[in-house]
Order: C-alpha cells, then structure tokens, then sequence
C-alpha cells in the first residue's frame, strides 16, 4: 500500500508543470500584489477550481503557500493530504467537513480571517455551498493529495 502511495503522489507531482507556478523564493526579500497572482488549474481538483502557488515550490521539501478558488456550488470530496497544513480564509465562506464520506451535516462555516488546522492524513471535504471562496494553504511540501473514492479523482477520469 505504501509502495502504491509513492506511486501516485509521484505522479501527482509529475503531472503539475510546478515551474509554470510563480511560487516566491521563500530565502529572499520578495513580493506579489493580489492583481498579479496566477490562477491555474490543478489536475487534482474539479477543472473549474483554481490554484496558485505563491511562495516556494509544493512538489519539493520545503515550506510553500498555495491559494485555492473554488467557485459557487463546487465540491472536493473526500481527500487527505499527507502534510500538515494551515489555511486562512481570504474571501467568501469556506466550507470544510471531517470524514471520509461527503456529509452536510459535518461541515462548518469559516469566515474570511478564520485559520483552520489541518492535521497530515485528516479526510475532509469542501464545499462552496455559498458562493465562492478562497483560502491560503501553508505546509511543508512535497504536497500530496488522495481522494478517498478513486472515482471522485479527476486524474483518473479521460479528458473530454
């Protein structure tokens, strides 16, 4: 199981072009104003939910900071991440559950300036149950994401 875990986040990783991602170096004096931040797709979220790294580089060993949008009605079902991570809500209503099966009834409302922690290899889930929202994500990378239904990983659905 564990050999097979290397396998997808390796894969994961490969199939980001992390030099694309502007991430800041975190070692120097460094900047980025809200208007120039580049939003991407992820190939592990649903394609209408965007990412963009901002400082350092996810797929390495180091600490990084990632920005994720997820637009009104958007859902990530059930995932963990192998990393510990911290998020800040930036705008909107972000809508995060505990568990290994989507379940209204375990989600709860964080308003813009909540932090949520985030414990490595916690199953949670997402929604954007009110509109959109965007949250900041520190962790120490490599960053790893395993979808707890396979058939809910859109890595692994063909492209249209």
């Amino acid at each position: 199981m564990k050999l097979n875990n290397f396998f997808m986040a390796l894969s994961f990783l490969m199939a980001i072009n992390w030099a694309d991602a502007q991430g800041l170096n975190p070692k120097e004096f460094n900047s980025i104003h809200s208007e120039n931040i580049e939003w991407h797709t992820f190939p592990a979220f649903p394609e209408k939910v965007k990412l963009a790294v901002l400082v350092g580089n996810p797929a390495q060993a180091e600490p990084f900071i990632v920005r994720v949008k997820v637009p009104e009605g958007e859902k990530i079902m059930p995932h963990k991440h192998p990393e510990d991570r911290i998020y800040t809500v930036i705008s909107g209503v972000f809508y995060i559950g505990v568990g290994e099966q989507f379940d209204e009834t375990r989600l709860q409302a964080y308003a813009p300036g909540s932090v949520v922690v985030l414990p490595g290899n916690t199953p949670h889930f997402h929604w954007a149950k009110s509109g959109e929202y965007v949250t900041q994500v520190y962790a120490i990378g490599p960053l790893g994401l395993y979808y707890m239904d396979k058939r809910f990983d859109p890595r692994g659905k063909p492209a249209e």
